[in-house]
């Protein structure tokens, strides 16, 4: 379960950016979550709750966008999303593909106040 040390980490980041900032509670986290990232929303936000207790994070809301995987073919230069994770080009059949998005675990945002 990678997601406690995720939810630390965010957590970590929390604190100290809105204690940085004269944050006294924080109110949601706004993140970017890639299909291929293996993180599990539920038990992230599981985490995120157990772990912000008695923080100025408790009872914050995650808001959490999936991200599609996306590749772009090298040989025709077509994007396309990348279903039942088949990595090929659906326009020319190549292998050579590049990855565009899918693998993100970005933390966008969080507001407090």
């Amino acid at each position: 379960m990678h997601e406690m040390a995720i939810a630390q980490n965010l957590l970590d980041i929390v604190i100290q950016e809105g204690s940085a900032h004269g944050v006294s509670r924080v109110l949601s986290l706004s993140l970017k979550v890639g299909e291929l990232s293996t993180v599990v929303p539920e038990s992230l936000i599981f985490c995120f709750e157990l772990l912000s207790k008695g923080t100025l994070a408790e009872g914050a809301r995650l808001d959490i966008e999936k991200v599609p995987t996306i590749c772009r073919c090298r040989e025709c230069d077509h994007e396309f999303s990348v279903t039942d994770l088949l990595f090929s080009c659906p326009k020319c059949g190549s292998g050579k593909v590049e990855l565009q998005s899918g693998r993100e675990l970005t933390l966008e945002s969080f507001e407090g106040e």
